[in-house]
């Protein structure tokens, strides 16, 4: 190839070539020409110009292909416009002579088409020269034309284009000729000739003036019949024509001369409106208005002219600019929301019309506002919108006032406005959505009345508007978060008042829904309470749904839609209502199949509507909790969900019976209830329904083969079953594009509607795909096809084998047994749906079955391959290969490529050759080569074959395809194919025509795949390979010079693969302006770059991989191009001024998709990391423009009054001056994402400063470099541009940007804080912008400010504190007063803070205000310790150091003032994160309410923001604590007295204590007595009156009795019991040791010690009772829990006695309730009964063997003798009954009475806070243990005694019961007595127990019976066998009563006694 590097073609190597490399030398010779040309001097030139011609003519004739020709021409011209031009006539003279040969031949035809495009190349570069020549040669060309196949029109329309702009105004002679030749193209059959000839068109339209005035109606007339039929690619050069055209129709001035002459007008804007607006409503039809089918009202507009027509609207108004459509706002609006009004019927027909029709509208109105107009603009848009909205409401309201109801309802005013109202709401959403919090000033604005207008509309009878406006409110709450929680508010409050109105009922609850959708976005959230309000709300809509027949639909619909909406708050909320959920859903559906019968039988067609609503909505809330709280799925709840759901599938398979019985209106019902049941099964795991899988197998049969299906939707079902790259071989629709949103209705097809909310509500609360685009559900009837397809595959792998094989037989047979369109749609689902079961089985490795399977499976796919619709086919070579993969099976693989083959061998017809073409491809994708190279020859083989069938460019494009893919998998092995695959690929690219773009779409994906397998490879330097790399620049080359843009974006993503492998081969400067040049083109339209989303990918992908390298270099070679640029590129102006990284940033605020957008950002990150340092002040620069292009003149003025203040003048006025020049604003109104990327951009700016020169940050430094060098920039010098942006963002309308400032702010001060000021010692830089800092922070403390703002700003508030940057005590109480200010708003706990936000967000706040507090007191010790040091004032004391500090350190005094405050919020805080933290195993205990600063719902999202800031607070804390001493006394404050507690632990270290243990034990006692007996008298003579401990706590050794006493009865109870002494036992725990029984010595021993404890506290003050307690808790619950040994007959040990009577004795001490030490011993006493509970669970896996009652009894000491504040919070109180429950559990009689004696005691405490909770929770089964006399009968008298007990128990509650509530005690009561009676023939051989029971319930029923006279006759009355057997018994007893009354009296003696006996005692 060396060899064509030359000026005239190398002839003597050309004519050693094959034909094939013939081609490549000529066109690689062209190439290096047009650039050689362009370089060489013209004499040289000149020189050699005759022979070049002729060598250049000459190639005219061998047939040159597309690219040649077209290089070949592109020569020509650059050499004649170089060299000479005398003898350009003869060579135009002999292009016209090869143009007019009659030789037709196809071998001739390549030669005739170069001389056409060789006329068009000469005269666009040579122009006015050749004027005289022109006309003859458009008369020969446009003669030739009319024999011209399709390829020779595209070329002569397009040959034309180039001479008209050579020509410019001169070809005016000729003007109406092209344009009747190009009027018949534009029409043409071929679509390639469509676009050329409106490209030609709109080179016309410059100069032909009849076009836009005049032949104006016709033009538009001729473009809409143009869209008919059309393709992506002529609606885009269509629309590009007519909006250019009637834009130029507004905005052009018409020469005079012609105005006269012709008398034209002015077109105003309404006739081009109403232009448009008749092709949109009638099409190509035109104007003759009333023609036949039109007035007939047959006609509809075909969907293509509707989506052209909607182009042309966005070209038009982007082609006139954002400023106009300002001016132009309000009758753009109106004209384009009447398109879908009632005025046009035409237009909303039907449903499915109206939908897309719709979105056509609302496509327009987002490219056009959205696109062009800037944040200002679209706020006053909105106005706009809003006031249509009223005007339409005030319409709607008129109407609705109506009083006759018949009028009402069939109202056209109605249904004229529903349209118009959803395109305007939808808008106004997807502004506000797009605007963020920048729209706060539009909500704020009283006038405009924005949410009223909304929130009007949402009661609108259509419910497509109630819809629009709750989705409105939706993007209004994402937008603003602050508005979430007041807008849920008030449409809850509308919900509950107007209960009674359908549409209301409807309307809100959609409004409340969509509001819960939003909450996902905002991070704030809402207040945890609004989730209870909503599930109250919801259960009452449910539940009296039936009270209102009017009403049911409505209310059932509302009450699921809010429950299922509810579940997207996820599972934190979810948690505490799932309960009343799995209730209602185990509610709505029958218990049994014999239920679902009777009600089958039941109803009518209403009743089971609603039914049908109802369970519909709770699959679809059940479904929402699934997807939303896969955390609470446990195996529990799952358990729970179950039940209803074989009932929900048995009426699946009865709903057809149902629907024939009740008719048509059950359809769409009964519809949506097939699609949410298969939507919750595939969501949940196949073995929950397992016993009903042939059951729904068999319903989803039905469904896809059902006889009523009209539509083959295959646009929906299909592409998500076919292999992601493969659809790029289809329609580009499938593609993504910037018109996605309109181009999908075409997809579908005519019949069927794209999606809209109102075919499903239930979307609107789910995440859409697409951000701030509305959700689009489908219509039910395609959306429950979609889910039976997914849910088939599910169920059919889940099946038995003979089952599976069943239904495919009988999906087989019902495609055979259908016919034409029918069979097609049938085909459609039954593939779908083995797809999706061969993919489901792939993806869960599961096995297919028997050979049977096969031959079915086989048959079915087969059957597809050679369907007609080209999807089924692609879906079906994915099936192909699946089949393949699941077998997993060589020889049935290779059975399957055989027959592939086969077919491909013997088939003519396309549809067969593309099948099995693409299923050859998709079995090596999934099996990689189909292992043997033999296999692989063969694919090959045949693939080359076939895309050489150039009769059928389909046949090609699928075989390239599949021949990319086998390059792909085949990796390695492909090897020696590569060099004669290029050379094909080569081939096929110089000579497929430019017509069949779809064809080097694939050649351009063959030629990625051959350059990734040969890799790095490509950068060898052997012949071979330098051969293979030049042939695949060759191929890059050929496909960037094609016309169309996707062969483009191939050529470029084959480029960058190149540059990865093979960077030092790839020319970066011509890749680089290749890249610019159609990124940043401005000659196509504003908002669209490149019309071409992929294209834009391409490109971006592209820069992005450059610049990871070569930044620099690509930087350079942007601002070369833009310098250079010729004059036919009008590259966008500023990029010689702002360079790449401008263009990008400007592309960035135009771009909407999301993907670019991140590419871009990625590039730009790139492009800054390598360059920000070199080139600093164009960085800044860039940043400063984008954030001071919108920032407002009142926060600029603001700073710069400030900045005057402090008295520098000097660069700091300088934003305003630049404010009024417009043109030093290369961007105008950025979004406010575009200056949040800018404000990230100045932080990353600052981060790579850091890693360079030192200079950056040392201005002395930096002067002194930039004096000694100009071109020396450091970021220190830049220092007043950085606070001024940080200034502007961080006061900007968008909180996003304001959080981006305040970054920015806190980086600046961390990074420059301590660089001194050159000229003022003693003072840093920072310091002179006080001012500014301030200013900034100000707004962020202002009440309305959002919490995550104010968090931040404390965040930089504190960094500015701590920086010291100023040391004047007045300046820095500017910001020390905004801390000071949120501390006040915090002090009242989580209760103060705002309540529009989640609880959790209160937290956040809090604990920054808290967390910057302890950073300013940190830095302010530290500063106040260096300062002592400086002074080496080592002996003075603390208090005189902090008194001197006024003078040396203010920041501590400051602080000072506040302390008392921040220490109690400090600790705390400090108390939250350690309850937070401690294992989940502990969670029962947390406090309910949660802690002081979060709430124990919302406690999961608090967690975070307390690790945080815990590190910072716990250190000021410390710090606090140290400088106090540990000792604080502060009564004014309140702060909780902090002591040195006294341990078990130190007490035994006591010296004394030794010698104590040592001495024998009668010694102890004695000196135990002697204290006893002085106790009293020390304490008169020696004690002040307020006890020991004084007002401190402390107890000093040595001094203090009290201590010297607790040593004493230390030493004791150790000697006794070792195990108390944590230092033995190791651990201060609760060890489980066996408990044991003392000596009789040992026992006295330890019960006196018991009792001197116990007095104690009485000898203390308040303050010393508090350091005592633990200490005397800790022993006696210890001596309890060691000795608490099982004893027969129920006994207590004389030790556990007397540890009963000492709790007993410091429970009740009048300690506990003093006012000092109340809070302090309610703790305590808290702690101390956890840890008696604690005693019962075995800990290290050992178990006790206490003694229950001895415990029990602990508890009821607790509960009887402390005040109920100790026992009755719920963790303890819950401990303690389940205490009580288990021991009645207990079989033991013995440990059942002593249960119902203590139960007793507490159901009788006067105080209800405490003895009910327990009566609630014990008294049902004290009941049910009484009811078990029949099963269980007292077999002794302890037995016996048991029930006597519990009778005793129940007949006390009937003392202490309300009057209201006694008589259901007493009739509780009667039957259990009776049911102990015996009759008169039992009574005789009972037991003697037996008796005694008897007797016992005889007599209280005696007593009973005239107490409560009247119950005891109502039960009797009510239950006769009650009365007979009471009767009996007293019959049978009338002689014995009297005898034996005295022995049951006698029988209950003992048990009184020990009763009374357990009382004296402890009790």
């Amino acid at each position: 190839m060396e060899l064509a590097h030359s000026l005239l073609l190398n002839e003597e190597a050309y004519n050693q070539l094959g034909e094939v490399q013939r081609a490549e030398f000529i066109f690689d010779w062209l190439r290096y020409l047009e650039k050689l040309l362009l370089a060489t001097s013209r004499s040289d030139v000149r020189e050699k110009q005759k022979t070049l011609v002729e060598q250049l003519l000459s190639l005219l004739n061998s047939s040159p292909g597309p690219p040649t020709r077209k290089l070949l021409a592109k020569n020509l011209g650059i050499l004649y416009s170089i060299g000479d031009t005398f003898s350009v006539y003869e060579t135009i003279d002999k292009c016209n002579d090869l143009i007019r040969s009659k030789d037709d031949s196809p071998s001739y035809l390549p030669t005739k088409l170069a001389a056409v495009v060789c006329l068009g190349s000469l005269y666009k570069k040579l122009g006015r020269i050749l004027v005289n020549t022109f006309t003859d040669t458009v008369g020969n060309i446009l003669k030739a034309m009319k024999s011209a196949e399709s390829q020779g029109r595209y070329e002569i329309m397009l040959s034309l284009q180039n001479i008209l702009n050579g020509l410019g105004a001169a070809a005016i002679p000729c003007h109406r000729d092209v344009y009747k030749a190009a009027k018949s193209c534009l029409t043409d059959r071929s679509m390639a000739v469509r676009c050329a000839a409106a490209k030609c068109l709109l080179e016309l339209q410059k100069e032909a003036i009849f076009m836009w005035s005049t032949d104006l109606d016709s033009v538009a007339t001729l473009c809409f019949k143009s869209f008919e039929g059309s393709n992506y690619d002529v609606r885009i050069s269509v629309s590009k024509l007519l909006g250019t055209v009637l834009a130029k129709a507004i905005i052009s001035k018409h020469p005079g001369a012609a105005a006269s002459r012709q008398s034209m007008r002015r077109v105003s804007l309404e006739e081009v409106l109403e232009l448009l607006g008749t092709g949109f409503l009638r099409g190509s039809s035109g104007f003759l208005r009333a023609s036949g089918d039109m007035l007939k009202g047959t006609s509809s507009v075909s969907r293509d002219v509707r989506v052209g027509v909607t182009q042309a609207y966005v070209v038009f108004v982007s082609t006139l600019g954002g400023t106009w459509l300002e001016k132009n706002f309000a009758a753009f609006l109106s004209h384009i929301l009447s398109l879908v009004s009632q005025s046009h019927p035409k237009a909303t027909q039907t449903q499915t019309d109206a939908v897309c029709g719709r979105r056509c509208v609302s496509f327009i109105l987002r490219a056009t506002i959205g696109g062009l107009l800037g944040e200002k603009a679209q706020i006053a848009a909105a106005k706009d919108i809003c006031q249509a909205i009223w005007k339409l409401k005030k319409v709607m309201d008129a109407v609705m006032s109506d009083s006759n109801v018949e009028t009402r309802l069939g109202s056209t005013d109605i249904t004229a406005s529903q349209h118009m109202l959803v395109c305007a709401l939808q808008e106004l959403g997807n502004l506000t959505y797009s605007l963020g919090t920048t729209a706060a000033p539009l909500l704020q604005d009283s006038s405009s009345g924005i949410l009223d207008s909304v929130i009007s509309v949402i009661v609108h009878p259509s419910i497509s508007v109630r819809l629009a406006a709750a989705w409105c409110l939706h993007c209004i709450a994402v937008a603003l978060p602050s508005y979430l929680t007041p807008l849920l508010d008030r449409c809850l409050e509308r919900l509950t008042v107007l209960k009674s109105s359908p549409e209301a009922v409807t309307g809100f609850s959609f409004a409340v829904a969509a509001l819960l959708g939003a909450v996902k976005h905002c991070p704030l959230g809402i207040p945890h309470g609004k989730g209870k309000i909503i599930m109250t709300l919801a259960e009452d809509l449910l539940c009296s749904a039936a009270q209102n027949s009017r009403l049911s639909a409505q209310r059932t619909q509302a009450g699921w839609l809010l429950i299922a909406a509810l579940m997207t708050l996820g599972p934190a909320v979810v948690s505490h209502h799932l309960a009343r959920v799995l209730l209602l859903w185990k509610c709505v559906f029958p218990v049994s199949p014999k239920d679902l019968e009777t009600e089958k039988s039941r109803g009518d067609s209403f009743t089971w509507q609603v039914t049908l609503e109802g369970r519909a909505g709770a699959l679809c809330a059940v479904k929402s909790f699934v997807s939303h709280c896969g955390d609470l799925l446990t195996g529990e709840v799952i358990q729970r969900l179950l039940p209803p759901l074989p009932c929900a599938v048995d009426l699946l398979t009865q709903l057809s019976s149902v629907l024939k019985a009740y008719g048509s209106p059950l359809k769409t019902p009964s519809l949506v209830y097939r699609q949410r049941l298969y939507e919750l099964l595939i969501l949940l795991p196949p073995e929950t329904y397992e016993g009903n899988l042939c059951a729904i197998l068999k319903e989803l049969a039905a469904d896809l083969t059902a006889s009523d299906i009209q539509v083959a939707a295959s646009a929906f079902l299909l592409p998500p079953l076919c292999h992601r790259d493969d659809l790029v071989i289809l329609s580009p629709l499938l593609q993504e594009t910037d018109h996605r949103f309109i181009e999908e209705q075409l997809l579908l097809g005519n019949g069927i509607a794209c999606g809209s909310l109102e075919y499903d509500p239930y979307a609107i609360y789910e995440k859409d795909v697409l951000g701030d685009s509305v959700p689009k559900p489908l219509p039910p009837v395609l959306s429950v096809i979609s889910s039976a397809v997914k849910l088939f595959g599910v169920v059919c792998a889940h099946v038995g084998e003979a089952q599976r094989l069943l239904i495919l037989e009988q999906l087989l047979d019902s495609i055979k047994h259908t016919k034409g369109a029918r069979q097609q749609v049938v085909q459609l689902h039954v593939v779908s749906s083995l797809s999706s079961f061969l993919k489901y089985l792939a993806g869960s490795k599961g096995n297919l079955g028997p050979e049977e399977m096969r031959r079915l499976a086989v048959a079915l796919v087969m059957g597809a391959l050679e369907s007609p619709n080209p999807l089924l086919r692609c879906a079906a070579a994915e099936a192909w290969a699946r089949l393949a993969q699941v077998v997993d099976d060589g020889a049935f693989t290779a059975a399957l490529a055989q027959v592939s083959f086969d077919k491909l061998k013997s088939a003519r017809d396309v549809v067969t050759r593309t099948g099995y073409s693409l299923a050859l491809g998709s079995l090596h994708r999934y099996l990689g080569g189909i292992s043997s190279s033999q296999h692989l020859n063969s694919c090959v083989g045949i693939l080359y074959t076939l895309s050489q069938d150039s009769t059928s460019p389909d046949v090609q494009t699928w075989a390239l395809h599949s021949l990319s893919l086998i390059i792909d998998s085949a990796g390695p092995l492909y090897h020696m194919h590569v060099e004669p695959t290029l050379s094909l690929i080569i081939m096929l690219l110089l000579n497929v025509p430019p017509t069949h773009a779809e064809v080097q779409q694939s050649l351009g994906r063959c030629l990625n795949a051959l350059i990734t397998t040969l890799g790095p490879e490509l950068q060898g330097n052997s012949t071979s390979i330098s051969t293979l790399r030049t042939s695949c620049l060759l191929g890059c080359a050929v496909m960037q010079d094609n016309p169309d843009c996707l062969v483009q974006a191939q050529a470029i993503s084959c480029l960058q693969q190149l540059h990865m492998f093979a960077p030092r081969h790839v020319n970066l400067s011509s890749l680089v302006s290749c890249l610019c040049e159609i990124l940043l083109d401005n000659s196509v339209l504003v908002n669209l770059c490149s019309p071409y989303l992929l294209l834009r990918r391409a490109v971006l992908a592209c820069l992005h991989q450059l610049v990871q390298r070569e930044a620099a270099e690509v930087s350079e070679h942007a601002v070369m191009l833009a310098k250079d640029s010729r004059e036919e590129l009008t590259l966008d102006a500023n990029i010689r001024e702002v360079g790449l990284e401008g263009a990008l940033l400007t592309l960035l605020d135009k771009e909407t998709d999301q993907k670019l957008c991140n590419d871009i950002k990625e590039t730009l990150n790139h492009m800054l990391t390598s360059m920000a340092v070199d080139k600093l002040s164009f960085w800044l620069k860039l940043c400063k423009d984008v954030l001071a292009a919108s920032a407002d003149f009142t926060t600029v003025t603001c700073v710069d009054t400030m900045q005057e203040e402090e008295g520098d003048k000097g660069d700091d006025a300088s934003v305003l001056t630049t404010r009024n020049d417009d043109k030093s604003y290369p961007f105008t109104n950025p979004r406010w994402a575009t200056r949040v990327f800018a404000a990230e951009c100045v932080c990353r700016i600052i981060n790579q400063c850091e890693n360079a020169h030192s200079a950056h940050f040392d201005i002395a430094l930096a002067q002194e470099m930039k004096k000694r060098d100009s071109r020396n920039d450091f970021l220190v010098l830049h220092l007043a541009d950085l606070i001024r942006m940080a200034f502007m963002a961080a006061t900007d309308h968008s909180d996003q940007l304001r959080l981006s400032g305040l970054e920015t702010l806190l980086v600046v001060i961390r990074r420059f804080a301590a660089i001194p000021e050159p000229e003022f010692p003693g003072h840093v830089i920072l310091e002179q912008y006080q001012a500014n800092v301030g200013a900034a922070l100000r707004p962020a403390f202002a009440s309305e400010t959002p919490p995550d703002v104010t968090a931040k700003a404390c965040q930089v508030c504190s960094a500015w504190i701590a920086s010291g940057v100023v040391s004047d005590l007045n300046d820095l109480r500017r910001v020390h007063q905004l801390l000071v200010s949120s501390l006040t708003k915090i002090q009242a706990g989580k209760e103060a803070l705002s309540h529009l936000y989640n609880e959790s967000a209160s937290t956040m706040e809090i604990l920054a205000v808290l967390k910057a507090w302890a950073e300013v007191y940190i830095i302010a010790v530290e500063r106040h310790k260096s300062h002592r040091q400086l002074l080496k004032t080592t002996t003075c004391s603390e208090e005189s150091v902090r008194n001197g500090s006024y003078s040396s350190d203010g920041l501590l005094d400051l602080v000072h003032t506040d302390l008392g405050t921040l220490s109690r919020l400090w600790l705390a805080a400090l108390q939250d994160f350690a309850l937070l933290t401690l294992p989940s195993e502990f969670a029962s205990q947390l406090p309910v309410e949660g802690g002081a600063f979060y709430t124990a719902e919302t406690s999961e999202n608090a967690k975070l923001h307390y690790y945080n800031s815990w590190a910072l607070i716990l250190h000021a804390t410390a710090l606090w604590l140290s400088s106090t001493g540990f000792v604080v006394a502060d009564p004014d404050e309140g702060v909780s007295h902090l002591s040195r507690p006294v341990t078990p632990t130190s007490m035994c270290q006591g010296s004394s204590s030794g010698a104590t243990v040592k001495s024998p034990e009668d010694v102890c006692t004695d000196r135990f007595h002697l204290i006893l007996v002085d106790d009293g008298a020390a304490e008169k003579e020696t004690l002040p009156e307020f006890g020991e401990g004084k007002d401190t706590g402390g107890l000093v050794p040595g001094k203090s009795l009290v201590f010297a006493t607790l040593e004493l009865c230390v030493c004791i109870l150790v000697r006794q019991l070792p195990e108390l002494n944590p230092k033995l036992t190791g651990s201060p725990g609760v060890k489980a040791t066996k408990p044991q029984v003392l000596s009789e010595d040992g026992s006295r021993l330890v019960s006196a010690a018991l009792v001197i404890l116990s007095e104690l506290p009485a000898v203390c003050s308040p303050e010393g009772s508090i350091s005592i307690l633990p200490t005397i808790l800790y022993l006696t619950i210890g001596v309890l829990r060691e000795t608490a040994v099982k004893l027969p007959g129920g006994q207590l040990s004389s030790t556990v006695a007397a540890s009963l009577q000492a709790l007993k004795g410091i429970l009740s001490s009048p300690m506990a309730r003093a006012e000092k030490s109340h809070t302090a011993w309610t703790d305590l006493l808290r702690s101390a009964l956890t840890t008696v509970l604690d005693c019962w669970d075995p800990v290290d896996g050992t178990h006790q063997e206490l003694d229950e009652i001895s415990l029990l009894t602990a508890i009821t000491v607790f509960i009887l003798s402390t005040s109920p504040e100790v026992t009755t919070i719920p963790c303890l109180q819950k401990r303690c009954i389940e205490k009580f429950k288990a021991t009645l559990e207990i079989k033991d009689p013995v440990v059942q009475i002593k249960t119902y004696q203590l139960l007793l005691s507490i159901f009788q405490y006067p105080n209800p806070a405490v003895s009910y909770p327990y009566i609630y929770s014990l008294v049902s089964s004290i009941v049910e243990k009484l009811q078990e006399i029949d099963q269980r009968k007292p077999e002794d008298t302890t037995e016996l005694q048991v029930f006597q007990e519990g009778i005793k128990v129940l007949e006390a509650l009937v003392a202490i019961a309300e009057e209201q509530h006694r008589s259901q005690l007493v009739a509780c009561l009667l039957p259990i007595l009776i049911s102990f009676l015996l009759d008169d023939n039992t009574l005789g051989s009972a037991t003697s127990i037996m008796k005694s029971l008897h007797d016992f319930a005889l007599q209280h029923l005696m007593q009973i019976g005239p107490q409560y006279s009247s119950v005891f006759k109502n039960v009797m009355a009510s239950s006769p066998a009650l009365k007979a057997r009471l009767e009996a018994a007293i019959k049978g007893n009338q002689e014995s009563v009297k005898v034996k009354i005295p022995t049951s009296k006698h029988t209950k003696n003992p048990g009184k006694n020990a009763s009374i006996q357990l009382k004296t005692n402890f009790l």
